[in-house]
């Protein structure tokens, strides 16, 4: 059974934006990203790894870094669902086709 992502991030939006931004001001006063990563994430009580998730984000999002922007990733997951509920179909159809071939085999020959 495959695990499930949670998509959703635990922390509001304001909350996010205000994180990143205070990566983003003194990042220059740390001698790297994971000192200051690590310092802020203590401040605002969330791990370091949930703070240098949001930053890398922020990034992309911002054309600073290659990757998916949130809005890509949101069409991606929009996609996939969307696939997934055809793949559904496809399945509940083809069971039917074959049961239905079957009642016809079953059906006695009439002239």
């Amino acid at each position: 059974m495959d695990r499930k992502k949670n998509t959703r991030s635990p922390y509001p939006a304001e909350f996010r934006e205000r994180a990143v931004q205070m990566v983003i001001d003194p990042l220059d006063s740390y001698a790297s990203l994971t000192g200051a990563v690590r310092d802020i994430a203590g401040k605002l009580g969330c791990s370091p790894d949930s703070l240098r998730v949001l930053y890398k984000q922020a990034r992309r999002d911002s054309g600073k870094e290659a990757g998916p922007t949130s809005a890509e990733k949101a069409r991606i997951r929009e996609l996939e669902r969307g696939n997934r509920e055809l793949w559904q179909a496809n399945e509940i159809l083809k069971k039917a086709s074959a049961c239905f071939a079957r009642a016809e085999l079953d059906r006695p020959f009439r002239k």
